[in-house]
């Protein structure tokens, strides 16, 4: 499958518009500037000859382009900026409305226009910027239709391969480079110190004795800045965005902490109301034969007053909390909780102090052991159940939506790697809970009558091994372990499921349900993710928007169309 790229959707060109009329009034033109070649003859090292360096040159007014930022603004009801401070500008995108397309095919049109060639793209870490390599590839011929078949090459800074960087400011065509800010972040003032700078920031002999960051700040960059708030947030990666010596820097996120000269923007809920992202709906679980018993947890017993430190639930100015007392022989906790109906009949009929064999006993014979609890939902039972749920939101997705060339995918965010897959004392791979947890549930699930068109003459039993995995970082021995997915061991994981993107969506990949603990919250993305669930916890608003953004693409069928009709239908039925 390869999947297909819209040219002509209208909130798309009105962004790229909203960066493109900047330039408005700029002539076509180039700046050149010399490279010196070092020679070696014998133990001589001569400078005898000249590359020449082209890069990008701006030549209108301060006045010029602020008239132009406020024309824009004005027609697309933003507030006006003032004065230019600067030549950032922000575009704020709904996750899942195609900010990577959008700075990408700007590009394009810049170059088109006023004949811009030299680009870089920031990003904050591994995932953004594997994903905009995928991105790059899969968008490669559709640009070259769009564009004339123009001439551009795009590659991932690699410290290793700094003539990709000699290239980058030589050549006359459009140059895209990807760079991760770590990799630039490091820079330094003393000397002595060369070896702790990033190589970009050192003196180099493949590079005529120059830094790389020499050659890339000469050919005056056009910045992308993807995801500001996590590239430029630190006063040392400012100081390392300014070492490129950018013409101008556009900033591309859902999330802006601060809007430089905003042009164009597009919310959650503009992009909901335009129904250019998929409905959220969120589906509560619950476990039965729990909301009704009291809860009782034994925390400490006391000698002397005889007494014991148990929580309950309290009823408190209209709510219930979860608190901390302290109880006696003869105490009642139907008071004790301010009248909580559940509580009634359980009156402490003794504490045994004994040590290893403390407990409490309740006028019912009801009793309750130091440190365990009565009535609590275990976390194990609610994961369960979580999974449970998914499995059985996704098959009544796969029932509506296969029909119609749609392939459903669900998606994972799990706390701990050694809960889905494991090691044994042998060094085997072994299945942790969730994924031993998953596939007994599937089992059970898919047996159901109503999923008999679903699973016809296919075995169950030996399809549940195989419409589920996990992408995971890898240590140097190959074995998944848990990470941050910031760090270079992640790159295995990001590399096999952007390998597998278009793969995933076809009927012929078995794979349906996708295991995650850090990689897959940014920067991957599959539009065929239709369920989300956590088997984890946090607190972070930014967390989980990152993580509900992997499921917010509209659809694609099996020719790579978007289904943006039949996705609406879906949910009207529902």
């Amino acid at each position: 499958m390869k999947i297909q790229f819209e040219s002509n959707l209208d909130y798309q060109d009105r962004a790229i518009s909203s960066i493109v009329d900047i330039f408005e009034g700029q002539e076509i033109c180039q700046s050149n500037f010399s490279i010196v070649r070092q020679h070696s003859k014998g133990q001589k090292t001569t400078a005898d000859f000249d590359d020449l360096g082209i890069g990008n040159r701006l030549e209108l007014l301060d006045d010029e382009i602020l008239s132009n930022v406020q024309n824009i603004q004005l027609r697309n009801g933003l507030p006006q900026s003032k004065k230019l401070n600067s030549m950032d500008f922000s575009i704020e995108m709904e996750t899942g409305t195609g900010k990577t397309y959008v700075y990408l095919k700007s590009i394009f049109e810049l170059n088109k226009r006023y004949g811009f060639t030299k680009f870089i793209i920031v990003v904050p870490s591994i995932a953004i910027k594997e994903g905009t390599k995928k991105t790059l590839e899969i968008t490669s011929d559709h640009f070259k239709t769009l564009f004339d078949n123009v001439n551009y090459d795009s590659f991932i800074y690699d410290s290793s391969n700094l003539e990709q960087v000699r290239d980058f400011a030589t050549s006359s065509d459009i140059r895209i480079m990807v760079i991760n800010i770590d990799s630039f972040r490091k820079s330094f003032s003393d000397p002595s110190k060369n070896t702790k700078a990033n190589i970009i920031h050192r003196q180099n002999d493949k590079l005529n004795g120059q830094r790389p960051i020499e050659f890339i700040a000469s050919t005056n960059p056009i910045l992308i800045i993807d995801e500001p708030q996590s590239v430029d947030n630190t006063p040392r990666a400012k100081e390392a965005i300014q070492t490129l010596n950018a013409l101008c820097k556009l900033r591309y996120s859902a999330t802006h902490i601060e809007k430089f000269n905003l042009m164009y923007k597009l919310d959650s809920i503009d992009a909901y109301e335009q129904q250019l992202v998929k409905q959220i709906e969120v589906a509560n679980v619950k476990l039965e034969d729990t909301s009704n018993k009291p809860y009782i947890k034994l925390i400490s017993v006391k000698a002397n007053p005889r007494s014991a430190k148990i929580e309950i639930d309290v009823n408190e100015k209209g709510s219930t909390k979860r608190k901390a007392i302290v109880v006696k022989d003869g105490d009642d906790l139907y008071e004790k909780s301010k009248g909580r109906d559940v509580y009634d009949g359980y009156r402490i009929d003794d504490i045994y102090i004994e040590k290893g064999s403390e407990y409490i006993e309740f006028s019912n014979q009801e009793s309750v052991d130091i440190g365990t609890a009565i009535g609590d939902v275990d976390d194990d039972s609610i994961k369960r159940l979580q999974i449970r749920k998914t499995i059985e939101e996704h098959l009544d997705k796969e029932l509506r939506l296969n029909a119609q060339g749609i392939k459903v995918l669900s998606l994972f965010f799990i706390d701990k790697v050694a809960n889905y897959r494991g090691y044994d004392d042998e060094g085997n791979e072994v299945q942790g809970k969730y994924a031993e947890w998953f596939e007994e549930e599937f089992k059970i699930i898919s047996k159901k009558r109503k999923y008999n068109t679903l699973f016809d003459k296919i075995d169950i039993d030996t399809e549940a091994s195989k419409v589920h995995d996990g992408y995971f970082a890898q240590d140097k021995k190959g074995r998944v372990k848990d990470s941050t997915g910031k760090n270079a061991d992640d790159e295995s994981a990001f590399d096999k499921i952007m390998k597998h993107k278009e793969k995933l969506l076809s009927f012929k990949e078995p794979l349906r349900f996708i295991f995650s603990h850090s990689a897959l919250k940014e920067g991957w993305d599959n539009p065929n993710v239709f369920q989300i669930c956590t088997l984890n916890e946090t607190s972070s608003v930014m967390k989980k928007r990152q993580e509900i953004g992997r499921g917010l693409r509209i659809c694609v069928n099996q020719e790579g169309e978007r289904v943006m009709k039949t996705l609406l239908e879906h949910y009207k039925k529902r």
